[in-house]
């Protein structure tokens, strides 16, 4: 019998995912340490350091079972809704351990299939999202998007993610409301 398939095994893992989900959703990002997810789990910290040797991944799979709020609930009008959607992105990705988080799972997606796979599910949900989204307001008459929708998904959330990863700049409402502007045409208030 392998590690992975051992019941001890199983259950201290699960244990230990359970327990940083459950930090994760209470206190935030910042909560998922190995000394707090193991005093939660109640395991010892080696257990935790044995499953995860670095925090970033246990806390990427733990926000992988998480629902992901982000663009889940369009309102009208949809200017003022993504602005307030891509200001709470932002202001998650100001967290050092968002970032963290957000870079270690895309440098992680080059090399490791699993991780490739929960990268490629994030940004599916929220481009399909947005993308549904920005086709609803096209089809009420807000915009005229001047590019595809997934295009333009991809150009609202680039300039965030790139501004807080890459520069490790605050992201201001300047920047949002540029990016919403290069959309297209709004065609209501």
């Amino acid at each position: 019998m392998t590690s992975e398939t051992d019941p001890r095994f199983l259950r201290s893992r699960e244990a230990i995912l359970n327990a940083a989900r459950e930090l994760l959703l209470e206190s935030g990002p910042t909560a998922v340490t190995h000394a707090q997810v193991a005093e939660r789990a109640k395991v010892g910290r080696a257990t935790v350091y044995r499953h995860w040797p670095q925090a970033e991944p246990m806390l990427v799979e733990a926000m992988a079972t998480v629902p992901m709020p982000f663009l889940d609930k369009p309102t009208v009008p949809t200017r003022e809704w993504l602005r307030r959607e891509l200001t709470a992105i932002a202001r998650q990705l100001e967290l050092d351990d968002v970032r963290a988080v957000s870079t270690t799972l895309a440098n992680t997606a080059l090399w490791d299939q699993a991780m490739d796979a929960r990268r490629a599910q994030f940004a599916g949900i929220l481009s399909e999202r947005l993308e549904a989204a920005l086709d609803d307001a096209q089809a009420r008459g807000e915009i005229a998007l001047t590019l595809t929708s997934r295009d333009a998904a991809a150009m609202t959330i680039g300039p965030i993610y790139y501004r807080s990863t890459i520069e490790h700049a605050p992201i201001d409402s300047a920047l949002i409301d540029a990016t919403i502007d290069a959309l297209g045409t709004w065609l209501t208030a």
